[in-house]
C-alpha cells in the first residue's frame, strides 16, 4: 500500500510557509534519482514546480513545508537508504559558497564555527543551528541540530546530510585528520547504523537526548588556511548582504515571481498567471493581497531587477533590454524605468 503524504502538525505555523529556503538538499535528491533511474516528477505534485528547476544554478526558494514534502516523497521512491549520508559526502569546502569563504579567512577555527552557525541560513539549512557548552569536564563545544518542527521522519535525513556535509567543510579547513570526539543523535539508530562509525571516523551514539556534534578544545585554536583581515571584512559584508536578501515571501508571491522571470519578455498578465496556476484571476489576486503584495507591484519589481541587472551588464541597447522586460516600445520603456528608479535607463551604464 502506497504511504500518504503526511499532515504536517506544524503546518499552521506561518514560519514554515514563508519561501526562504534554497534548496540544494533537493537539487541533490533531483540528481540521485537521475543516477537510480527513478522519475522524480512525482515528488512535485501539487506544488507548482518540477525537476527541471533543481537542475540549474539558480534555484528557486522553496517553504520549509514545500521543502520537507518533497524530500518526504523522494526517500520514499529511491532505493536504498542512508541518502543523508551519500548526499552530504558530496559536498566540500566550496559547496558552501560564501559561507566557506568566509569561515576560510576567519583567524582561527572558534571563529569559523561561530560565522558558520550565525550564516547557515544563507546555505538553505532546514534546520536550526546553535553552539553550546560542552558536558561537563570537557573544554570543548558542542554543535546542536533542532528541527524546525518534531519531523521523525526527515530527523535522520536532515541530520545526516548536515554533519557530514559540515564534516567535510571542517577538514576542508583542518586537514583529513580532524575528527569529532563524538555525534550524538535523537532518533533511533537506523538498519545502516554502521555506516555511520565509517562515516564520521568517531562514536556515535543513538536515543540521545538532543542532535549535536561534540568538538574537542584543541581544534578551536587552530588557525584558518586563508586568514586575511581585510578578505574577511570583504566576504562577511557579502554573507550580511545575503542574510538580508532572505526576504520573507509567501508561497504564492515566490510561484508568482519564478512564472514572471520565466515569461519575462512575454509580458504576462495576471490573466495568463492565474490560469497557469490553474486558478480564477480573483483568487490569485485574494491570495496575493493577503501576502500583502499585488500582481502589478511583483512584475514592475522584476522587470526593474532585471532591467537594472541588463544595463550594468550587457551591450544590449536600451530598445532591447526594453524588449527582454517585457515592453514593444522604448519609450515606454523609458518612462517606466524612470517611474521604478527616479532616474533615465541611460544613467546606469557603466
Amino acid at each position: 500500500m502506497q504511504q500518504r503524504d503526511k499532515v504536517d502538525p506544524a503546518i499552521g505555523d506561518p514560519r514554515l510557509s514563508v519561501a526562504n529556503i534554497k534548496s540544494t538538499i533537493v537539487a541533490g535528491l533531483v540528481a540521485l534519482a537521475r543516477e537510480s533511474g527513478v522519475a522524480c516528477e512525482p515528488w512535485f505534485a501539487g506544488l507548482r514546480l518540477g525537476p527541471a528547476q533543481f537542475s540549474t544554478d539558480a534555484l528557486p526558494s522553496l517553504s520549509y513545508r514545500q521543502a520537507a514534502l518533497i524530500i518526504r516523497r523522494a526517500l520514499r521512491s529511491l532505493p536504498g537508504s542512508g541518502h543523508g549520508l551519500v548526499l552530504g559526502a558530496r559536498q566540500d569546502i566550496g559547496s558552501f559558497g560564501l559561507l566557506g569563504l568566509a569561515m576560510l579567512t576567519a583567524p582561527d577555527f572558534a571563529r569559523a564555527l561561530r560565522l558558520g552557525i550565525h550564516y547557515a541560513p544563507i546555505t538553505g539549512a532546514m534546520v536550526e543551528l546553535s553552539l553550546e557548552e560542552d558536558e561537563p569536564g570537557q573544554s570543548g563545544i558542542a554543535v546542536v541540530v533542532r528541527m524546525r518542527d518534531r519531523d521523525r521522519e526527515l530527523e535522520p535525513f536532515l541530520c545526516e546530510e548536515l554533519f557530514v556535509s559540515s564534516l567535510h567543510l571542517c577538514r576542508g579547513l583542518l586537514g583529513p585528520g580532524f575528527r569529532p570526539r563524538r555525534v550524538e543523535l535523537a532518533y533511533p539508530a537506523p538498519a545502516y547504523a554502521l555506516d555511520y562509525n565509517g562515516t564520521f571516523d568517531c562514536e556515535v551514539r543513538f536515543g540521545c537526548e538532543r542532535n549535536c556534534v561534540l568538538i574537542d578544545a584543541a581544534w578551536l585554536a587552530s588557525p584558518m588556511p586563508a586568514h586575511n583581515p581585510a578578505s574577511a571584512q570583504q566576504v562577511l559584508a557579502l554573507c550580511d548582504a545575503q542574510l538580508r536578501g532572505r526576504q520573507a515571501s509567501s508561497e504564492i508571491v515566490a510561484v508568482v515571481e519564478r512564472l514572471l522571470r520565466a515569461r519575462l519578455a512575454d509580458n504576462p498578465r495576471l490573466v495568463d498567471v492565474a490560469a497557469e496556476l490553474h486558478m480564477t484571476e480573483r483568487t490569485l489576486r485574494r491570495q496575493l493581497q493577503s501576502a500583502s503584495t499585488s500582481f502589478t507591484a511583483l512584475h514592475d519589481r522584476i522587470r526593474s531587477e532585471a532591467a537594472r541587472r541588463l544595463l550594468g551588464e550587457s551591450r544590449l541597447t536600451i530598445a532591447q533590454i526594453g524588449t527582454a522586460v517585457g515592453f514593444r516600445d522604448a519609450r515606454e520603456f523609458r518612462r517606466a524605468f524612470k517611474r521604478w528608479s527616479g532616474v533615465a535607463p541611460r544613467s546606469l551604464r557603466p
